[in-house]
């Protein structure tokens, strides 16, 4: 058997990776209706929160910047964009794995949970949000711009006091990932029951 070969079967079962994946997708539909919905739309959820992440921090640099023009160009992107990017990397670090038989480890789908929820819910908005309102404030002259070598220094003093008014999402954000991914791995381990009986466990040990 080939090392690639050998790399694409799971360790006691002989199975390649994609008859795991196949199997577990068409064994979905036998779990309870809440955790097939909770599994699917969850991360909607998550992505919702972001998206209200994404209008709080573009109202809060608006406010320090005294932006009043373009609100609804500005807080369109800040509500999809956010929303779109958490569902996407939940997805792909997350939900996908699991649906694959790749993350086995509750504790590494927790964590993965976790980032997601502060990276996408709750820095990016914040780096989304701020070079959007400096520019709105540099073209509508709201508010004086330092030079170019000192700009850094001015983000940075500028999103200070924005982080820490933020750090209850970020918080809230890390809880809410964390806990919708451990429920996402419940379900998978129902799922494997389902699907491989009382081995289901132990796929990848």
């Amino acid at each position: 058997m080939s090392e690639h070969t050998q790399k694409e079967r799971v360790s006691g079962n002989g199975l390649s990776r994609a008859v795991i994946a196949e199997m577990l997708a068409n064994n979905f539909n036998k779990l309870p209706d809440i955790d097939q919905k909770f599994f699917m739309y969850g991360p909607m959820y998550l992505g919702g929160n972001a998206g209200l992440a994404g209008l709080v921090s573009n109202s809060l640099y608006r406010r320090v910047l005294n932006v009043t023009q373009a609100s609804i160009t500005s807080s369109l992107p800040m509500a999809v964009l956010p929303f779109l990017t958490t569902v996407a990397l939940y997805n792909a670090a997350v939900s996908a794995p699991l649906m694959a038989g790749d993350l086995n480890c509750h504790i590494c789908a927790l964590m993965r949970g976790a980032l997601v929820g502060v990276v996408g819910g709750g820095v990016y908005p914040i780096l989304l949000a701020l070079p959007v309102n400096v520019g709105l404030a540099t073209r509508y002259s709201t508010s004086p711009m330092p030079e170019k070598g000192n700009l850094l220094r001015f983000w940075m003093d500028l999103s200070r006091p924005i982080l820490k008014k933020m750090r209850a999402v970020m918080v809230l954000q890390v809880v809410f990932g964390s806990y919708l991914s451990s429920r996402d791995f419940d379900t998978y381990t129902s799922l494997a029951r389902i699907t491989f009986g009382s081995g289901g466990e132990d796929l990848n040990e």
